[in-house]
Protein backbone atom coordinates (compact mmCIF):
# COMPACT_ATOMS: atom_id res chain seq x y z
CA UNK A 1 0.00 0.00 0.00
CA UNK A 2 3.15 2.00 0.61
CA UNK A 3 4.49 1.44 -2.57
CA UNK A 4 1.07 2.31 -4.04
CA UNK A 5 1.25 5.43 -2.77
CA UNK A 6 4.83 6.22 -3.22
CA UNK A 7 4.55 5.42 -7.15
CA UNK A 8 1.40 7.86 -7.13
CA UNK A 9 2.97 10.75 -5.85
CA UNK A 10 6.21 10.01 -7.89
CA UNK A 11 3.82 9.79 -11.19
CA UNK A 12 2.08 13.14 -10.40
CA UNK A 13 4.96 15.10 -10.26
CA UNK A 14 6.70 13.88 -13.50
CA UNK A 15 2.95 14.67 -14.99
CA UNK A 16 3.03 18.22 -13.39
CA UNK A 17 6.38 18.65 -14.78
CA UNK A 18 5.59 17.33 -18.35
CA UNK A 19 2.79 19.52 -18.28
CA UNK A 20 4.73 22.80 -17.01
CA UNK A 21 7.36 21.67 -20.10
CA UNK A 22 4.59 21.69 -22.95
CA UNK A 23 3.54 24.90 -21.62
CA UNK A 24 6.44 26.62 -21.95
CA UNK A 25 8.10 24.61 -25.04
CA UNK A 26 4.18 26.18 -26.66
CA UNK A 27 4.75 29.99 -25.92
CA UNK A 28 8.28 29.58 -26.82
CA UNK A 29 7.41 28.24 -30.32
CA UNK A 30 3.93 30.61 -30.30
CA UNK A 31 6.40 33.25 -30.04
CA UNK A 32 9.38 31.95 -32.22
CA UNK A 33 6.76 32.15 -35.11
CA UNK A 34 5.56 35.75 -35.06
CA UNK A 35 2.04 35.05 -32.94
CA UNK A 36 1.19 38.22 -31.37
CA UNK A 37 -2.25 39.57 -30.33
CA UNK A 38 -3.79 41.97 -32.32
CA UNK A 39 -2.92 45.41 -31.71
CA UNK A 40 -5.20 49.03 -31.86
CA UNK A 41 -4.44 50.20 -35.35
CA UNK A 42 -2.49 53.16 -35.88
CA UNK A 43 -2.99 55.58 -38.62
CA UNK A 44 -0.79 58.03 -40.68
CA UNK A 45 -3.31 60.79 -40.00
CA UNK A 46 -4.14 62.61 -36.47
CA UNK A 47 -8.05 64.10 -38.27
CA UNK A 48 -10.14 62.66 -40.46
CA UNK A 49 -13.17 64.25 -41.89
CA UNK A 50 -16.45 62.78 -42.78
CA UNK A 51 -17.90 62.99 -45.85
CA UNK A 52 -20.92 61.57 -48.20
CA UNK A 53 -23.60 59.76 -46.03
CA UNK A 54 -22.80 60.61 -42.75
CA UNK A 55 -25.63 59.16 -40.89
CA UNK A 56 -25.00 55.52 -42.33
CA UNK A 57 -24.93 53.04 -39.26
CA UNK A 58 -21.01 52.16 -40.28
CA UNK A 59 -20.51 56.24 -40.32
CA UNK A 60 -21.90 56.21 -36.74
CA UNK A 61 -19.30 53.48 -35.69
CA UNK A 62 -16.85 54.85 -37.07
CA UNK A 63 -17.51 57.99 -35.33
CA UNK A 64 -17.20 55.95 -31.77
CA UNK A 65 -13.95 53.76 -33.37
CA UNK A 66 -11.62 56.54 -34.66
CA UNK A 67 -11.53 59.12 -31.52
CA UNK A 68 -10.91 55.51 -29.01
CA UNK A 69 -8.11 55.08 -31.68
CA UNK A 70 -6.80 59.12 -31.01
CA UNK A 71 -7.89 60.29 -34.34
CA UNK A 72 -10.05 63.63 -34.75
CA UNK A 73 -13.17 63.50 -36.77
CA UNK A 74 -14.10 66.23 -37.92
CA UNK A 75 -18.25 66.12 -39.37
CA UNK A 76 -19.83 68.18 -42.07
CA UNK A 77 -21.89 69.71 -39.07
CA UNK A 78 -19.29 70.43 -36.80
CA UNK A 79 -17.15 72.19 -39.67
CA UNK A 80 -19.27 72.55 -43.16
CA UNK A 81 -16.53 74.03 -45.34
CA UNK A 82 -13.52 74.08 -42.99
CA UNK A 83 -11.87 70.67 -44.76
CA UNK A 84 -8.56 72.14 -43.61
CA UNK A 85 -9.58 71.10 -40.61
CA UNK A 86 -8.95 67.70 -41.18
CA UNK A 87 -5.36 65.62 -42.78
CA UNK A 88 -7.83 63.09 -44.56
CA UNK A 89 -11.37 62.67 -46.13
CA UNK A 90 -13.07 59.73 -45.84
CA UNK A 91 -16.12 59.84 -48.43
CA UNK A 92 -19.29 57.44 -48.00
CA UNK A 93 -20.46 56.66 -51.05
CA UNK A 94 -22.89 53.55 -50.27
CA UNK A 95 -23.95 52.27 -46.97
CA UNK A 96 -26.49 49.61 -48.19
CA UNK A 97 -28.63 46.42 -46.39
CA UNK A 98 -29.87 44.12 -49.11
CA UNK A 99 -32.13 41.27 -48.60
CA UNK A 100 -32.53 38.65 -51.20
CA UNK A 101 -34.58 34.99 -51.67
CA UNK A 102 -32.52 32.63 -52.92
CA UNK A 103 -34.65 29.61 -51.47
CA UNK A 104 -38.37 29.15 -52.22
CA UNK A 105 -40.38 26.09 -51.60
CA UNK A 106 -42.78 24.30 -54.14
CA UNK A 107 -45.50 26.25 -52.84
CA UNK A 108 -43.71 29.40 -53.43
CA UNK A 109 -42.70 30.25 -49.56
CA UNK A 110 -39.16 31.74 -48.68
CA UNK A 111 -36.84 29.09 -47.71
CA UNK A 112 -33.66 30.84 -47.63
CA UNK A 113 -32.34 33.97 -47.94
CA UNK A 114 -29.21 35.94 -48.24
CA UNK A 115 -28.14 39.38 -46.30
CA UNK A 116 -25.82 41.48 -48.19
CA UNK A 117 -24.01 44.34 -46.62
CA UNK A 118 -22.79 46.56 -49.17
CA UNK A 119 -20.23 49.56 -48.21
CA UNK A 120 -18.04 51.83 -50.71
CA UNK A 121 -15.73 54.37 -49.47
CA UNK A 122 -12.42 56.30 -50.98
CA UNK A 123 -9.77 58.39 -48.77
CA UNK A 124 -8.67 61.93 -49.86
CA UNK A 125 -6.26 63.91 -48.35
CA UNK A 126 -6.89 67.66 -47.87
CA UNK A 127 -5.48 68.66 -51.01
CA UNK A 128 -7.38 65.79 -53.43
CA UNK A 129 -4.91 63.76 -53.27
CA UNK A 130 -6.83 59.69 -53.24
CA UNK A 131 -4.77 58.25 -50.93
CA UNK A 132 -7.45 54.62 -51.66
CA UNK A 133 -9.68 54.09 -54.50
CA UNK A 134 -12.70 54.17 -54.23
CA UNK A 135 -13.34 50.87 -52.77
CA UNK A 136 -16.16 48.34 -51.85
CA UNK A 137 -16.75 46.08 -48.92
CA UNK A 138 -19.75 43.20 -49.65
CA UNK A 139 -20.34 40.86 -47.31
CA UNK A 140 -23.04 38.15 -47.60
CA UNK A 141 -24.62 35.64 -44.92
CA UNK A 142 -27.32 32.99 -46.09
CA UNK A 143 -29.75 32.49 -43.22
CA UNK A 144 -32.69 30.29 -43.11
CA UNK A 145 -36.69 31.43 -43.40
CA UNK A 146 -39.85 30.00 -41.64
CA UNK A 147 -42.83 31.01 -42.20
CA UNK A 148 -44.16 29.77 -39.11
CA UNK A 149 -41.34 31.48 -37.09
CA UNK A 150 -41.51 34.92 -38.74
CA UNK A 151 -40.61 37.22 -35.38
CA UNK A 152 -37.53 34.55 -34.29
CA UNK A 153 -36.28 34.83 -38.01
CA UNK A 154 -36.28 38.83 -38.21
CA UNK A 155 -34.52 38.87 -34.88
CA UNK A 156 -32.13 37.16 -36.51
CA UNK A 157 -32.07 38.91 -39.84
CA UNK A 158 -31.50 42.16 -37.45
CA UNK A 159 -28.86 40.14 -35.31
CA UNK A 160 -26.91 39.57 -38.47
CA UNK A 161 -26.82 43.07 -40.00
CA UNK A 162 -25.56 44.20 -37.25
CA UNK A 163 -23.02 41.80 -36.90
CA UNK A 164 -22.19 42.60 -40.63
CA UNK A 165 -22.09 45.99 -40.33
CA UNK A 166 -19.51 45.53 -36.95
CA UNK A 167 -17.16 43.41 -39.56
CA UNK A 168 -16.95 46.24 -42.08
CA UNK A 169 -16.41 48.46 -39.58
CA UNK A 170 -13.44 46.89 -38.53
CA UNK A 171 -12.63 46.24 -42.26
CA UNK A 172 -12.88 50.27 -42.99
CA UNK A 173 -10.20 50.39 -39.56
CA UNK A 174 -8.06 48.20 -41.24
CA UNK A 175 -8.03 49.55 -44.81
CA UNK A 176 -7.18 53.18 -42.78
CA UNK A 177 -4.32 52.04 -40.60
CA UNK A 178 -2.94 50.46 -44.06
CA UNK A 179 -2.40 53.99 -45.25
CA UNK A 180 1.35 54.88 -44.68
CA UNK A 181 1.88 58.55 -45.88
CA UNK A 182 -0.58 61.31 -46.68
Amino acid sequence: MALSREYSSSRRQWLRAGAGMAVALGTGALAGCGFALRQAPSFAFTSLRLAGSTGSPVARALLRELPAAGVQVVTAARAPTDTAAAQVVLTIMADQRERVVVGQLANGQVRELELRYRFRFRLENAAGRVLLEEDEILLERDISFSETAVLAKTAEEYATFNDMQGDVTQQVMRRLASVKAI
